[in-house]
């Protein structure tokens, strides 16, 4: 009966020694979490409170070892020098815990709405026009003496750099062949320059489609060495 008991007692003592760990490995994520929180809305401009969630378990075997190993971070909405996206994500790989902090790899997504391409459009080159969505690619509505225009509009990225192409133009129910564009239009909206600037150093951007919200753009980094917080 002793043994019994004895038996029973170191279980019960390894089960509460096991349950107290958990609960501090769990506290500990929480307040990580906590400051990963702060460090996304120091980094970039967010709208809103982000959401983080760090992954691994146990945890406490990442801070001992000075690295996370995968961060996820979403916030809805976020400002890239005066370009306003929505859909936030944030994903992180080998993220440093002492400083200089480091990402081993990084990789954020983001949609850029039609009205603020529009925004950018019409403030960066010149070109006042109504976006949508249609089947796949951008559409730009206008009129010209009277008659609705139309045109097809595909993003992409090249070097880092956002730009668009232009596919398609109608003029009415006419549809239009791009060199014979008076004033060199076609060449002026196919490869045009989309600034999005504002991403951390040594991200940049990789792909761009359109969405259903818009552009969905993708950044990503390697390396990457986050500023300190003023």
């Amino acid at each position: 009966m002793g043994a019994r008991r004895a038996v029973v007692g170191t279980v019960v003592t390894l089960v509460v020694l096991g349950a107290g760990a958990v609960v501090a490995d769990r506290v500990a994520l929480g307040v990580a979490e906590d400051r990963a929180r702060e460090v996304v809305t120091q980094q970039l401009a967010v709208t809103g409170d982000p959401e983080v969630a760090i992954h691994g378990f146990p945890f406490l075997t990442q801070l001992l070892a000075g690295e996370l190993d995968d961060v996820d971070a979403a916030a809805t909405g976020l400002t890239l020098e005066g370009v306003e996206a929505t859909d936030v994500r944030v994903t992180a790989q080998g993220v440093g815990l002492t400083a200089p902090h480091t990402v081993r790899a990084a990789t954020l997504a983001a949609t850029l709405p039609p009205e603020s391409l529009e925004r950018v459009l019409a403030d960066r080159a010149g070109l006042a026009v109504d976006l949508t969505v249609d089947a796949g690619v951008l559409r730009a509505g206008g009129e010209v003496l009277g008659l609705a225009l139309s045109a097809g509009l595909v993003p992409r990225v090249e070097d880092g750099v956002l730009l668009v192409d232009l596919t398609d133009v109608a003029l009415g129910e006419r549809t239009l062949d791009l060199d014979d564009l008076p004033g060199g239009l076609g060449d002026r909206v196919t490869g045009l320059e989309v600034p999005v600037e504002g991403l951390p150093e040594g991200v940049v951007l990789t792909s761009a489609s359109v969405v259903p919200g818009g552009v969905r753009v993708t950044a990503e980094g390697a390396d990457v060495v986050l500023p300190e917080a003023p």
